[in-house]
């Protein structure tokens, strides 16, 4: 499937695709006019891709989560432990942004006329 299509049926732009691709997170044929060509199975990647943004991983860790989550065989704890560190960082930034809110919300009280 071609770039156009493969944006339809996920959602991603065309631009994200070439991104994960430049990112080494997802992989195409070239057709003999340079057009990228990508396997039916490329849907199901792109919606993993796009759930590991949205679970707050960079596209770094997710080059290096990736081919432990798709391939059972290659699985350790070591992706556990990576995943669990991941989470740690996300809570810390929420317990940060809660504070933030805080002192913020704080400010709003007090400078209101």
């Amino acid at each position: 499937m071609r770039i156009g299509d493969l944006a339809a049926v996920t959602g991603a732009s065309a631009r994200s695709l070439r991104y994960y691709e430049e990112q080494g997170l997802l992989a195409s044929e070239r057709s003999a006019g340079g057009q990228r060509h990508y396997p039916d199975s490329a849907v199901e990647r792109v919606t993993l891709i796009q759930s590991l943004l949205a679970a707050g991983l960079s596209s770094s860790t997710i080059r290096d989560v990736l081919p432990c989550i798709t391939e059972e065989a290659i699985r350790t704890p070591w992706l556990a432990e990576r995943l669990r560190a991941e989470l740690s960082r996300v809570e810390d930034q929420i317990d940060s942004l809660h504070r933030t809110r805080t002192v913020l919300a704080g400010l709003v009280e007090h400078y209101t006329v």
